[in-house]
């Protein structure tokens, strides 16, 4: 086959000794009633003794500060979520339909206030926060009709005088753990299942970006979902440890869902394990991106441009090692840097020429600069063009192609160009990880499954199979019949 060459990933083309920080100045202009700062428990918007800043990651503006809540909000967001599960799932699957149906006309209504939101917390560009929106509320859109097909079963019995049923039923209250980089569809993602198996949820955002979920309770309160049912509990980097160790030990707790890194699924994992808790896990992935030299160069370029610089390289698909083989290289890495010259341009998220906005945080700059220390590049440097960060490998075959790309703890995505039909199947079949993407760099869509394997995680999000996440199996052998 050739040799391939390896191309370390670095992918943020800006100066990253100190926060992205613009000059301009830049105002979030939504509706008053989205921009919620308080709690959202049993249907009632709460204070807490304390508040926290959201700040715009572009600027280092002060958004708006926003209630810190504790263990007490936390045990009382899981007391109302208990009350109502009670009566959320005496629902019928038809009304639970209708009310995320509801929810997801008035996230498509308010969308363009809802991607400002996100493009202020969390930095993306508004074309990318108008994407998310829509991505966010088509999981709404499926799980509403996911609500009606949850179908249990009848099982032929070996003897006359019983009948085998298996039920299906929700596991109950449901913690919801959401990171900052998709602050909008990691919630729906996980709650649109939740709410139509019957469930009733808490959930805390991540400290960066609460503004997005507060604004998804206000409006699951104007779709009419009952209090109770959907709970937001935000709080600030210090106190979330403490309110995590509440929605993940609480007995009244059946169901932890958490996206993030691996590390800190671990915590989670063994503090659910004390009570024995249903966990989903989505955790970090590490994804290879393989071109061979029967892949379409354009194709592959335009894959790697989606899949590498999608909110500036910040999600958990995005690719993080280029293989590509000798034949292609050349080709493929002068097409590339010319793609990312005429294609990247660095700002504001509002402003409309922006294709790559900021990292989300400081701690997230210093995480770069580290690289740029170990790999050999001065502080405050930029990153330096692809055709300089390429480093030969010895020949390889597709299977030490494979082994290079498996070659990882973990196993989210992984991505690869070909044209070569059996390679594609042979490809696609051994490499380790929850998702292929074959000759595409966009992956995402809530028709299809969201996981991975190895430690990147615990069960499906999104497709026919979310919803089963919060569904318990229950056996009824009715017996004692007149055969």
């Amino acid at each position: 086959m050739g040799s391939f060459f390896f191309l370390r990933s670095r992918c943020l083309l800006r100066p990253v000794g100190l926060p992205f920080v613009m000059h301009r100045q830049y105002s979030l202009d939504i509706s008053a009633q989205l921009l919620r700062t308080q709690g959202y428990v049993n249907g009632q918007w709460i204070n807490a003794p304390s508040t926290f800043p959201v700040l715009d990651p572009a600027t280092g503006e002060e958004i708006a500060q926003v209630a810190d809540c504790g263990p007490a909000e936390a045990k009382l967001a899981v007391d109302a979520a208990y009350k109502a599960f009670n009566s959320w799932k005496q629902h019928t699957a038809k009304e639970r339909s209708v009310l995320l149906r509801k929810w997801y006309d008035l996230l498509t209504l308010n969308k363009e206030d809802l991607a400002k939101l996100i493009t202020f917390e969390c930095g993306k560009p508004m074309k990318e926060s108008l994407g998310e929106i829509a991505y966010a509320a088509g999981f709404l859109e499926w799980f509403s009709e996911e609500a009606r097909r949850v179908y249990g079963d009848v099982v032929p019995s070996a003897a006359k005088d019983r009948k085998i049923l298996l039920l299906k039923q929700p596991v109950g209250v449901a913690s919801i753990i959401t990171p900052w980089n998709f602050p909008s569809a990691m919630i729906t993602r996980k709650v649109g299942a939740a709410l139509a198996a019957g469930c009733t949820v808490v959930v805390k955002p991540a400290e960066d970006t609460p503004l997005s979920a507060l604004a998804l309770a206000e409006l699951a309160s104007q779709a009419g979902i009952p209090a109770g049912v959907f709970n937001v509990v935000p709080c600030s980097r210090e106190k979330t440890p403490s309110v995590g160790t509440v929605l993940c030990t609480d007995p009244l707790v059946g169901k932890v869902s958490f996206t993030g890194s691996t590390a800190t699924g671990k915590i989670l994992l063994k503090h659910a394990a004390d009570t024995v808790k249903r966990v989903s896990m989505e955790l970090g992935g590490h994804a290879p991106f393989i071109v061979f030299d029967s892949a379409d160069v354009d194709k592959a370029v335009a894959g790697a441009m989606n899949s590498k610089f999608r909110n500036s390289g910040q999600t958990c698909v995005c690719s993080n090692r280029f293989l590509v083989q000798s034949g292609i290289h050349d080709r493929f890495i002068e097409k590339l840097g010319k793609a990312m010259d005429a294609e990247l341009r660095l700002g504001h998220g509002s402003d409309p020429n922006t294709t790559q906005g900021p990292l989300i945080n400081v701690r997230a700059s210093e995480k770069v600069t580290l690289f740029l220390l170990l790999s050999g590049s001065p502080p405050g440097s930029t990153i330096p063009p692809p055709s300089q960060t390429c480093r030969a490998s010895q020949e390889r075959t597709e299977e030490e192609a494979l082994a290079i790309a498996n070659a990882s703890h973990v196993g989210l995505a992984g991505y690869f160009f070909s044209q070569d039909v059996s390679q594609i199947w042979r490809v696609a079949e051994n490499l380790e990880v929850g998702m292929v993407g074959v000759n595409e760099g966009l992956l995402s869509t809530p028709e299809a499954s969201f996981g991975g394997v190895k430690q990147s995680g615990l069960g499906r999000e999104g497709s026919k199979y979310g919803i089963e996440e919060y569904l318990d199996v229950k056996y009824m052998c009715f017996g004692g019949l007149t055969p």
